[in-house]
């Protein structure tokens, strides 16, 4: 799917600068105190430092307080902000109201406290508004991020996120910051089929998008912990782990159309037959592995008269697993450019050394048993050998590539 493959709301195509528009949500529940602050703050940087059309959404959630009051004092105070109040209580169901029935190019939401520096807004929605990216979504656990808190949140968050890419096989690295952004013709389709309604409406979203294929881009954010929030950290994280049982249940029994989604989405692979995920490497690494075991039949045959068995081993070896690395690095885990190439080939060449232990033993029991067998005989043992130094390489390749690979995958 390109950014003009589905239309906005009004009937324009999405994508250009001229069109473009934001439009961020605040979902607030019993804020009457810091709401004002929040939205005059955020309108003002939205006026100084983002240059698209944008628009602010008070998503009051069954507020017993002055705060629906206030916001629509605000709305009328301010241009460019708008007021969506609900019966229900539950961010989740605030988030996908106002989202599905938007008609900007980009949505987007933030906690009322502005945790999250908002400098970080445009970084999060550049990609999305030039197409490149489906969804975006700032993390407090990048390297590079600057985070105030507790340790006991600090704990909780890091756990979580962590079950989640045990049991869901999650590659996003915060699930729960709350600062994301999507593209609007994105939301339309994913957002049907998210069923929570609170806190966990974030990483079931992320998840789905995830397994269908879309690209999520990461910001790392600065964020400072709220030390009043209102969240309750257990029954919170009670029922995030319920979330993952049911996703996780749905994904497995098939209950969720992910391929049909890949479809209407355009998120097939890119190159026919070659699905995505670790299938998807496994055929690409096939390919490659099969490529690389000619090669180095072809340099065994040639160099054996010469130099010998073990010695045109060596060098066949060596010759390939230097191709095959570089060939699968790129090819089987997606990870491009020079950065990091070198440490790469040390770490290749680490599993070449156990490839080596394991055909030059092959070769040395084999000529214990048979000390006159043919060179073909030898090259069948090899193979066989090579083989089962395959499967530890791939398994290892997967290792070394493992931070690039959840980025490019």
């Amino acid at each position: 799917m390109t950014s003009n493959s589905l239309l906005r709301a009004d009937g324009r195509q999405p994508g250009s600068n001229a069109t473009a528009t934001l439009e961020v949500v605040i979902p607030v529940y019993n804020e009457e105190a810091d709401l004002e602050q929040c939205i005059r703050r955020l309108h003002a940087h939205l006026g100084d430092n983002i240059p698209f059309q944008a628009q602010i959404t008070i998503a009051d959630n069954a507020s017993t307080d002055g705060t629906l009051a206030v916001a629509e004092r605000l709305a009328a105070d301010i241009d460019g902000v708008r007021v969506h109040h609900l019966e229900e209580k539950g961010r989740g169901r605030a988030l996908k109201a106002v989202w599905l029935a938007s008609d900007a190019d980009v949505v987007a939401y933030m906690d009322v406290d502005l945790s999250t520096d908002l400098n970080a807004l445009m970084p999060l929605i550049a990609p999305l508004m030039s197409g490149h990216s489906d969804l975006a979504i700032g993390s407090r656990l990048n390297r590079s991020s600057r985070v105030v808190r507790g340790a006991k949140r600090e704990f909780i968050s890091r756990s979580y996120n962590m079950i989640l890419r045990t049991s869901l096989r999650a590659r996003f690295s915060d699930a729960q910051c709350g600062f994301k952004a999507m593209r609007t013709d994105v939301a339309r389709e994913l957002l049907p089929l998210v069923e929570d309604t609170g806190w966990f409406f974030d990483t079931e979203l992320l998840v789905i998008a995830e397994k269908v294929g879309l690209r999520i881009h990461e910001v790392p954010v600065d964020w400072v912990d709220d030390p009043n929030s209102s969240v309750n950290i257990v029954d919170t994280a009670v029922k995030d782990l319920q979330g993952c049982w049911r996703v996780g249940r749905a994904l497995a029994t098939g209950a969720l159309p992910v391929a049909e989604l890949r479809k209407s989405l355009g998120r097939e692979p890119l190159v026919a037959g070659v699905p995505h995920g670790m299938v998807g490497q496994l055929v690409r690494f096939g390919i490659i592995g099969v490529a690389s075991t000619l090669a180095y039949a072809l340099l065994y045959l040639v160099l054996h008269p010469v130099i010998g068995a073990q010695a045109a081993n060596f060098i066949g070896l060596l010759v390939t697993a230097v191709l095959n690395t570089a060939a699968n690095r790129a090819f089987t885990f997606g990870v491009r450019g020079s950065e990091g190439a070198g440490k790469h080939q040390l770490q290749g060449l680490l599993v070449f050394g156990f490839a080596l232990a394991v055909t030059s033993g092959s070769l040395a029991i084999l000529h214990a048993w048979a000390p006159d067998v043919s060179r073909h005989v030898e090259l069948a043992v090899l193979v066989v050998a090579n083989l089962v130094a395959t499967v530890c390489r791939f398994v290892a390749l997967r290792w070394v590539f493992r931070n690039k690979e959840e980025v490019a995958l």
